[in-house]
C-alpha cells in the first residue's frame, strides 16, 4: 500500500504539470487516464473477487505488482496522451487486486482480533508513502524531469513490492502452520466458528442490507473526491497558493489520523466508526463554509474532512464485514468495491461540472447533504445485521 498505490494514486498529482506541457496536451486531458484507471477497477472487480478465491492473494498480486511496476516504468517511455490512456486500464485492472481488495481480504484471514487497526495501518500507508515519495518525485522531476521519475517509480515497485509479495506472503495463516492472531481469545471452537463466520454470498446479494451498504460506499467515495477541489476553495474565498497547499496538508493528516483511530474505534463498535467518519466529515465541510477568512477554522476544517476521507478504505471495509462476516467477504467486498471505484470515476469529474454550472459552495453543501444521507445508511446497515446461519 504504501509503494504500489501511494506512488501510482497519492503521487500521481506531481506529474500532471511536467507531462501534459511536454504533450502539449491540457491538464484535464492528460488527466484522464486517472478516469480510465478507476473505470477499469469498476470493470474488473467481479472477476477480481472471484479469482482471488480461486487463485490466492499470493499469486495475484504478484503479478499484478508486477505489471504495474512494468506499466509505471512503460509511463516514462511514452510521447502520446493516448499511451497513457492505455496504460490507465492497464493500471486500472491490477489496482483491482492491489488497492481494493488485498489489505482487507489478508487483515480479516489473518487477523479476529484488532481487525480495524491492521486494516487502518495497512490504508494509512498509502498516504505515508504520499507524503514520503512526492517530495522525492519532485526533485527527480526538476533535476532529471518526468520521465526519469516514472522509471524511477517503476523500478520501486518492481525490485521492492513485487519480489516480497511473491517470497514472503501467505494467504492465509494456515498455510504455516498457524492460526489467525487473536484466535485463542475467541470462544468458539473452530468447528462452531465456521458454522457462524458468515452469509452465503448468493443470500447477501439479494439482502437489502447489502444495497445499503453499497450505496454507502459510493457516497463515501463520491465525498472524498471533494478533497481535489479543497485547494481551488481556499482561492475562491480569497487565501494564496500557499495557504491552499497547507489545507491540503491539513486534509491528508486527518486521513492519517483518522484512518489508525478509526481502525481502533472499529474493533470496538462499528457502529461509532460510520458515526465519527461521517458525522466528523460533514462538521469539517459546515466549517469550511462558515470560517471565512479566519485560517485556523478553515484547517480545522480540513483536517475533520480528512476523516471521512479515511473512512472511504476503513469503514467500507469493516461495515462489509460486520454485516456479512468473512465467509464470503472476498466476493462480497469485491461487489462493494465497484461501488467505491465507481463513485471516484463519476464524482471526480462531476463535482467540477456542477461548480462551473453553480459555484465551489454549492458543490459542498450537497456533498455535506449527500454525506448525511451516507450516515443513515450505514446506521441501517449497522442495525440491520442478521444472523449468521
Amino acid at each position: 500500500m504504501g509503494i504500489d498505490v501511494g506512488l501510482v494514486f497519492s503521487c500521481a498529482g506531481i506529474f500532471y504539470d511536467p507531462v501534459s506541457t511536454a504533450l502539449g496536451v491540457s491538464i484535464g486531458k492528460f488527466g484522464l487516464y486517472m478516469s480510465i484507471s478507476y473505470i477499469a477497477s469498476t470493470l474488473m472487480l467481479p472477476l477480481a473477487g472471484r479469482m482471488m478465491e480461486k487463485y490466492g492473494a499470493r499469486k495475484l498480486l504478484t503479478v499484478n505488482s508486477l505489471l504495474l511496476g512494468l506499466t509505471v516504468g512503460a509511463m516514462g517511455l511514452f510521447n502520446s496522451v493516448w499511451e497513457f490512456y492505455g496504460a490507465g486500464v492497464v493500471m486500472g485492472l491490477t489496482l483491482a487486486f492491489l488497492l481494493y481488495l488485498s489489505f482487507p481480504i489478508l487483515v480479516n484471514a489473518w487477523f479476529r482480533t484488532k481487525v480495524g487497526l491492521m486494516i487502518g495501518i495497512c490504508s494509512a500507508a498509502s498516504g505515508i508513502g504520499g507524503m514520503l515519495f512526492n517530495p522525492m518525485g519532485g526533485a527527480i522531476i526538476s533535476t532529471w524531469g518526468w520521465r526519469a521519475a516514472y522509471l524511477t517509480f517503476g523500478a520501486m515497485i518492481l525490485l521492492i513490492v513485487t519480489p516480497l509479495i511473491g517470497l514472503l506472503l501467505r494467504d492465509k495463516p494456515e498455510e504455516k502452520g498457524l492460526r489467525p492472531y487473536g484466535y485463542a481469545d475467541t470462544t468458539l471452537t473452530r468447528t462452531e466458528e465456521t458454522k457462524t463466520e458468515g452469509v452465503e454470498y448468493s443470500r447477501a446479494v439479494k439482502m437489502p442490507v447489502f444495497y445499503a451498504v453499497l450505496l454507502f460506499a459510493f457516497i463515501m467515495m463520491a465525498v472524498s473526491t471533494l478533497n481535489l477541489f479543497i485547494p481551488k476553495y481556499m482561492r475562491v474565498v480569497g487565501f494564496s497558493e500557499v495557504s491552499a497547499s497547507f489545507a491540503a496538508s491539513a486534509v491528508m493528516a486527518g486521513v492519517t489520523v483518522g484512518k489508525l483511530l478509526l481502525g481502533m474505534i472499529n474493533d470496538r463498535n462499528c457502529l461509532n466508526g460510520v458515526l465519527v467518519c461521517t458525522l466528523f466529515g460533514v462538521a469539517g465541510i459546515i466549517l469550511l463554509l462558515a470560517g471565512g477568512d479566519t485560517m485556523w477554522i478553515l484547517l480545522a476544517g480540513c483536517f475533520l474532512f480528512g476523516w471521512e476521507y479515511a473512512g472511504v478504505t476503513v469503514q467500507t471495509a469493516m461495515l462489509t464485514s460486520h454485516a456479512f462476516g468473512k465467509k464470503h467477504y472476498t466476493r462480497i467486498y469485491a461487489l462493494i468495491s465497484i461501488a467505491l471505484a465507481a463513485g471516484g470515476a463519476l464524482a471526480s469529474g462531476g463535482w467540477g461540472l456542477l461548480a462551473d454550472a453553480t459555484s465551489y459552495p454549492t458543490i459542498f453543501i450537497v456533498g455535506a447533504v449527500t454525506l448525511a444521507v451516507g450516515c443513515l445508511l450505514g446506521v441501517y446497515a449497522y442495525r440491520a445485521r442478521t444472523p449468521r446461519p
